[in-house]
């Protein structure tokens, strides 16, 4: 019991631990080895006490004495405390092998890390650092473009092959204006730099008279090109840079340069980024050059004052003779202004202010300055401009007058069926206009009934336009009643009308009578078979007229695929050139059938029919 109470108390008792801070109590003796202990205490003594000299022949050690609290320990106790401190005390040896590499690359690692250290000194000191110069640097970094966009920093080597492959399209380019009449340069994006390149090659070039530079990122300060090159050019006739952001600056620039030109007859700026600024300097450029015929300036940002200057260059300019101001912003005062312009100008021809937002009160001033225009007005667009019945009586009084208005678009505005009838008694009395648009004006079956009646009397007109307005299977039908016997229509534009199946029928019936219509369109007219059956009865009988027609989204399946099918094979007289089937709801079978038509009429007639899906 005595020997375990000791026991207990040396391994589990607080001890005291007492350091001889400068006094070392015992000499190492050589070759004998420490115990793990000995070598702890060893190892803390010199943490503690640093400045404590340690060598071969005087080592001492920290004598760590612990003595138990309960106090003095029995003999066996002693002998197993010293039997444990042995076993501790024998280190485990390592292998001969490990002991040969490691005696082997510690001298080696350590030559090695000596020699690295050495030889940087060395290279800082005999080597001093290069300043390169700012101009250096700057030479260095010629032929690299940095971007901020993933995969675009470009090196030297591949930016200098894209700009070879660059120099060598606009050599070709060059060719092609040397080459040929009719140059389409457009879309293909070569900038500034390269209009400068292909704008020498303008200077003294004799053939190429149409050439388009359409869409190719020019900017203003690309127009610059053309100075020095236009003004001697007495070949080029029309110059197209449509699409090219120049903006008001660039039809500055434009604008010297043409001043002195004398053979471009057609200048188109459509959707270039003028303003009103860059319509008074083209009207400048009017006032003073007497060889342009044509001027396109459509779906720009052309506002009233804009309008105004082109009115004021109208009253001098005696040359132009088609003026496209199609989608810009004139307005009513717009319109007014140009009005003005147009009663002392004798040669304009042809007029377009589609998209301008010029209404009633617009279009009356219109009428008024074209109704006093010396000249010869063919073409009149005022399509899209908020027009109501109130502003088609004005229309009408100006087509019963004219004679030689031959087309007029009224399209997309809300005349009505009121309007239509106004119309409708103007066309009874011109006998100029052949050609007119009334599509998208809110026209019912009373409207077109109005306006069949012309046919009864007026054989000039051949062309009709009345999609987009809802007339129903009635209005069709008062329609086909006319144009069995009467008129001299030839195309015959029905598309988006609701006439439906039984509408179908009326312009069957109509076909089998008429001998002038050659182009009929019936698109999104909800035919289905139904309807698609009915024309194919009237397919089978001989109609030398017809070449064209339009069925597409009509909800068409193979049942109605298969009656036009088999209507082309039985007509052995077949003069239809063109079938359009596009959007319908057909499977390969009635593609088939179709197609098997189209290859029956090549080999019995040698015609071909071209069947689009």
């Amino acid at each position: 019991m005595q020997m375990g109470s000791s026991t207990a108390l040396s391994l589990h008792s607080p001890a005291k631990i007492n350091l001889w801070q400068h006094k070392w109590n015992q000499t190492l003796q050589d070759g004998q080895a420490l115990s793990s202990s000995s070598r702890y205490c060893a190892a803390r003594g010199a943490q503690l006490f640093p400045f404590a000299p340690l060598n071969r022949r005087s080592t001492r050690k920290i004598s760590l004495t612990v003595r138990a609290a309960s106090g003095g320990v029995s003999r066996r106790s002693a002998s197993s405390r010293r039997v444990y401190r042995e076993s501790q005390g024998q280190a485990p040896a390592l292998p001969a092998p490990v002991m040969q590499i490691a005696s082997f690359i510690l001298p080696a690692g350590a030559f090695i890390v000596g020699t690295f250290v050495l030889w940087k000194l060395v290279e800082k000191v005999l080597v001093p650092k290069r300043k390169n110069s700012l101009s250096e640097e700057n030479r260095s970094s010629q032929g690299v473009k940095w971007s901020f966009a993933p995969g675009t920093n470009l090196l030297s080597a591949f930016g200098a092959k894209v700009e070879i492959e660059s120099k060598q399209r606009l050599n070709e380019f060059a060719k092609e204006l040397r080459l040929f009449r009719t140059v389409d340069m457009s879309g293909r994006n070569f900038g500034n730099d390269g209009l400068y390149f292909l704008a020498e090659g303008l200077a003294y070039n004799q053939t190429a008279e149409e050439v388009s530079f359409a869409a190719n990122g020019i900017t203003a300060d690309g127009i610059k090109a053309f100075d020095g090159v236009l003004q001697s050019n007495v070949a080029l006739k029309t110059l197209d840079l449509s699409g090219n952001p120049i903006g008001d600056e660039g039809a500055k620039y434009l604008r010297d340069v043409l001043l002195e030109n004398s053979s471009i007859q057609k200048l188109q700026l459509n959707s270039t980024g003028l303003a009103d600024e860059g319509a008074k300097a083209i009207a400048e450029l009017l006032k003073k050059n007497s060889a342009l015929r044509i001027l396109e300036l459509n779906n720009n940002l052309i506002d009233y004052s804009g309008f105004s200057g082109i009115a004021e260059a109208l009253l001098e300019n005696k040359s132009i003779q088609v003026l496209y101001l199609n989608g810009n912003y004139g307005g009513p005062l717009g319109a007014a202004a140009l009005a003005k312009g147009l009663e002392g100008n004798k040669s304009l021809r042809d007029l377009f202010l589609h998209g301008n937002s010029i209404g009633d009160e617009g279009i009356r001033a219109l009428i008024i300055g074209l109704s006093i225009h010396k000249g010869k007005v063919t073409s009149l667009d005022i399509g899209n401009n908020s027009i109501s019945a109130r502003g088609a009586f004005h229309v009408a009084e100006y087509v019963k007058k004219s004679k030689s208005l031959r087309w007029i678009n009224i399209y997309m505005n809300d005349i009505g069926d009121e309007g239509a009838e106004k119309i409708a008694e103007a066309l009874r009395q011109n006998r100029s206009v052949t050609d007119i648009d009334l599509g998208g004006n809110d026209i019912h079956a009373k409207g077109v009934a109005a306006i069949a009646q012309v046919f009864k009397d007026n054989a000039v007109l051949t062309s009709l336009e009345i999609g987009y307005n809802p007339i129903g299977p009635d209005g069709v039908k008062a329609l086909a009643e006319v144009l069995k016997f009467h008129g001299n229509i030839k195309n015959l534009m029905l598309g988006w009308c609701q006439i439906g199946a039984k509408g179908a029928e009326f312009i069957a019936d109509m076909l089998k009578y008429n001998g002038t219509i050659s182009t009929l369109d019936l698109r999104g007219n909800g035919l289905r078979d139904e309807g698609a059956i009915c024309l194919a009865r009237s397919l089978k009988v001989v109609n030398e007229a017809l070449t064209t027609l339009n069925l597409g989204f009509n909800e068409i399946r193979d049942e109605g695929a298969f009656a036009i099918g088999q209507a082309l094979k039985a007509n052995e007289d077949v003069r239809l050139t063109s079938l359009n089937f596009a959007s319908n709801f057909l499977t390969k079978l009635g593609q088939t059938a179709l197609t098997d038509a189209r290859d029956h009429v090549f080999e019995m007639n040698e015609k071909e029919v071209s069947i689009f899906f």
